[in-house]
């Protein structure tokens, strides 16, 4: 029997066979509080309301990504959810071998019929918490740490730096990313490091978009006595008084509704779809004053009016605002 048959009688048994959505997480684990974490929340969320089951995996190296794909897949789960943009590669394997079944992959684009691709504009929510960083800021200077140095997370600190500069003209900011490969997201050591760093040079907030690495960023800000910004989860719990807020990122949303119905194609999701955008809640209302969320409130209505455009560094690898 020829490969591709053989693929086809898998697909073809495997739709039958489950049918129950399946979730392989990214590097860091789906307790992350972060990222994948907030993945994890939408599926639980799906199984509460359905009473129904779900598979999950938590990859611990590389080349296990297509491995828990091909294996989720040949049970049949439907649809297979890839939480990350490192999944990209493997999830366009594993659907062109398994063409019956739905695939989803958040924060990439993978241009294959059963595949529902889901991205956010991390750069609107990014501006809003840039521009909260820059009016908390004493001292006009602020810092950016990044997780592993892929557009995406320059996608993070272009759209912070842009808030910046639009709420303080003048104001400096320091940036760093933790590494170039897949441990740069759950490496709070180093997090901390770099914090410490932007901290001598003078900043007083500083924004992690780095999942697990994160955490190291937020005890160094407690630890010295200044402010910092939560990623994809509301984070603004881990540290109350320390934490400014938190770009949330709906991803929650994204694999909950992925569960109920996967729909092939490409959703782009941002500040008008509520799918990114600052959080507010009891943890931080101190820190946040009536006039920065009314700035900042304003900033938001006008991204979703089209009156201000965010530059996406993603639309041609460079920052250009």
């Amino acid at each position: 029997m020829k490969p591709t048959l053989i693929a086809a009688v898998l697909s073809t048994l495997a739709v039958g066979a489950l049918a129950q959505p399946a979730i392989v997480y990214d590097m860091g684990g789906k307790f992350d509080k972060s990222f994948n974490e907030a993945a994890y929340n939408g599926a639980e969320r799906w199984k509460k309301e359905t009473g129904k089951a779900y598979l999950d995996f938590e990859i611990a190296n590389e080349a296990q990504r297509e491995q828990a794909l091909r294996r989720m897949a040949q049970k049949g789960a439907n649809p297979i959810i890839g939480v990350g943009f490192s999944q990209g590669s493997a999830i366009e394997k594993v659907s062109k071998d398994f063409p019956k079944l739905s695939f989803v992959i958040i924060d990439s684009v993978v241009k294959q019929p059963n595949v529902e691709s889901i991205v956010f504009k991390e750069h609107e929510g990014s501006f809003l918490v840039g521009m909260m960083a820059a009016i908390a800021s004493k001292s006009g200077k602020v810092g950016f740490v990044g997780g592993m140095d892929i557009p995406l997370i320059r996608k993070f600190q272009c759209g912070y730096e842009q808030g910046v500069k639009y709420a303080n003209p003048k104001a400096e900011i320091y940036a760093n990313m933790t590494g170039t490969t897949a441990s740069a997201w759950n490496d709070p050591t180093r997090g901390a490091e770099l914090a410490k760093a932007q901290f001598a040079k003078g900043a007083d907030v500083v924004f992690a978009a780095a999942g697990g690495t994160g955490m190291g960023v937020y005890q160094a800000a407690k630890d010295a006595g200044k402010l910092a910004i939560g990623v994809d989860s509301n984070q603004n719990h881990l540290q109350p008084g320390t934490m400014l807020t938190s770009m949330v990122k709906g991803v929650d949303v994204a694999v909950y509704n992925a569960a109920k119905k996967s729909t092939p194609g490409v959703s782009s999701l941002g500040l008008k779809e509520g799918a990114v955008d600052y959080a507010l809640d009891k943890h931080n209302e101190k820190l946040v004053t009536p006039e920065m969320k009314k700035r900042v409130d304003a900033a938001k209505a006008d991204i979703v009016a089209g009156k201000i455009k965010v530059a996406d560094y993603m639309a041609d690898n460079a920052c250009k605002y």
